[in-house]
């Protein structure tokens, strides 16, 4: 956990199978070729395996940064990877996402000798209807309900988690509150990783003062991959501080 998470915050890329083909991923990848990362993130909620091994060895051709997946199926694997974060939905109410799907791949994933983190993640109202909470038929947790999401991270705690990802979800109109950050990273000793709604520079400095141990920036890169410049640099500049 060390290599991915160190001793200060970590800037981390999410890219979606789904646009393996898209025209703008190679732009984003000339940028992570320049080191503007520290982790990059594959996954999506709704693709199957077809385009993972394609997209990682794209990714591992332009830069030698720690590449793991961020599965939102079973079928979401690639023994390309580095790692692999393995998610239990435990915001939410269906057992399928709580440890359902996780038994439908557990041999796959054994015999793919990836290195496993365990990571309770929690899904956030973001603003806006996520396909996370669509896919996995759960409500987020209300986006003023701190105490509810600090509880539920300590609860995953307590049950093994290795890591808490706080998710608003894809796309989502605004990030985690900073005090949402804050209850949880206050609540829990292991790494929380934080993402959905991270547009701006100000979004990550906000999130990075709450205590957030990594930062996670996916849609707005989608939308314009030139913007990984001007985050990242400010990402670094204010960890520097």
């Amino acid at each position: 956990m060390r290599d991915i998470f160190g001793e200060s915050p970590r800037f981390a890329v999410l890219i979606d199978p789904d646009h393996e083909k898209d025209e703008r991923l190679e732009s984003l990848l000339g940028f992570l070729a320049k080191d503007m990362c520290d982790v990059v993130l594959v996954g999506g909620s709704t693709t199957d395996s077809n385009n993972i091994d394609v997209l990682i060895n794209r990714i591992k051709t332009a830069t030698n940064k720690p590449v793991l997946l961020f599965p939102g199926n079973s079928y979401q694997l690639s023994p390309h990877a580095d790692g692999l974060l393995l998610p239990s939905l435990i915001s939410g109410r269906n057992p399928d996402y709580l440890i359902g799907k996780h038994v439908e791949s557990a041999n796959i994933i054994y015999k793919s000798g990836l290195p496993v983190f365990s990571m309770g993640y929690i899904l956030v109202d973001g603003g806006k209807s996520s396909a996370a909470s669509y896919m996995t038929q759960t409500m987020p947790i209300p986006a003023g309900q701190s105490n509810l999401a600090a509880q539920t991270a300590l609860a995953g705690q307590l049950l093994g988690m290795k890591c808490i990802y706080l998710e608003s979800g894809s796309g989502a109109v605004q990030p985690a509150r900073t005090e949402m950050i804050e209850k949880v990273k206050k609540t829990i000793n292991i790494p929380l990783i934080v993402g959905g709604g991270i547009r701006t520079a100000i979004d990550i400095r906000k999130a990075i003062d709450a205590g957030a141990d990594m930062v996670v920036v996916g849609t707005a890169l989608e939308e314009e991959p030139d913007q990984i410049d001007a985050l990242f640099t400010a990402f670094c500049d204010h960890v520097a501080i």
